[in-house]
């Protein structure tokens, strides 16, 4: 029995669970998940009706002998950080306004208390001052640093230009350092070599995506030092994904200093990606609608021990092999 079963049977033992509370807890890729519950159920030892997973009299001998209990600590989401609340009345304002994710771009935001947890650790980290890049916002995380007082220059980039125009909107409307213009990261943009201390991106999980994100958001940096955040799930990104990108980063001159799992929540509140989550693959293969917030990511910090070297440069030409590939298995089809 290999370590995905027993994260699965622990759950399982403690009661009857939605699939998508067991998606969550469990650390498999989405296809090697679906895999492994297939099998769980081919050998009788868990039963699924109706997106509800119970264990079977068999199952329950199983779990008796190897389930664990729960160790994680029931505050802040597990995470370890509090929420940076000098900023919260004013982010919680602004975000009830923002554009919605459209699935043309892939887009989808994480929680406002994921940000603000999410900003808590890059303050804990001494990240929040100087200037700061962010590559993709449709979370804001740009406005949330900003409301801080701490960075001295917010600049952020996005394809689509309502995200962009609403920024500089809250910007102008708080007197927030904030910039926001339209990029296409297919195109190599010059004007923001070299000029920031810190980059925070979150980005499609495919190897060419992620390779080409970080190319442009390590373009930015200033050299050694120089700060860069991102997400990652297990959910789309294997532990060979894994691999592959953490080489790219070695290649690209970053150390990896941290490491937080499950930091990031994707929220269904009836607004974000999951409102089109019919089509989605892993929606389609289970057969039920989502009744937990069961997508979430890592959030990695790295540091440049030389001047980063982006493994892409020039523009280039982008397919769906940008977006999709066989573990894209949260990703509209």
């Amino acid at each position: 029995m290999d370590r995905i079963e027993r994260q699965i049977l622990s759950l399982l033992f403690r009661g009857p669970s939605s699939i998508w509370h067991l998606i969550d807890f469990q650390d498999a890729s989405l296809p090697e998940f679906f895999g492994i519950m297939e099998k769980m159920e081919r050998d009788g030892i868990v039963r699924v009706r109706d997106g509800v997973v119970t264990l079977t009299d068999k199952g329950e001998k199983i779990a008796e002998e190897i389930a664990f209990q729960e160790y994680r600590c029931p505050h802040c989401d597990s995470t370890g950080y509090g929420i940076a609340e000098e900023v919260r009345e004013d982010f919680m304002k602004i975000v009830e306004h923002r554009p919605l994710p459209v699935e043309t771009f892939d887009q989808g935001y994480i929680g406002t208390e994921t940000v603000l947890r999410k900003l808590a650790f890059i303050l804990e980290r001494g990240d929040a001052s100087g200037s700061i890049f962010v590559v993709g916002d449709d979370d804001l995380f740009s406005i949330a640093l900003a409301l801080t007082g701490k960075p001295k220059k917010v600049v952020a980039v996005d394809i689509d230009e309502r995200i962009i125009n609403y920024i500089n909107e809250v910007a102008s409307e708080y007197s927030l350092p904030v910039e926001a213009y339209i990029q296409d990261v297919r195109r190599e943009n010059d004007t923001f070599r070299g000029k920031f201390d810190v980059f925070v991106t979150d980005p499609v999980e495919t190897i060419p995506g992620i390779r080409l994100f970080l190319s442009r958001a390590a373009l930015s940096l200033k050299g050694v030092g120089s700060s860069g955040y991102f997400g990652l799930t297990t959910l789309e990104a294997s532990r060979r994904k894994w691999y592959e990108i953490q080489q790219m980063l070695h290649e690209m001159g970053f150390v990896i200093t941290d490491i937080r799992r499950r930091f990031q929540v994707y929220p269904d509140d009836g607004r974000n990606f999951f409102s089109f989550q019919e089509k989605l693959p892993i929606v389609k293969k289970l057969g039920c609608r989502v009744d937990y917030n069961w997508y979430r990511s890592a959030l990695y910090r790295i540091e440049a021990v030389r001047l980063p070297e982006p493994l892409v440069r020039g523009d280039v030409e982008i397919n769906e092999e940008f977006y999709k590939d066989d573990e894209s298995w949260a990703t509209p089809y």
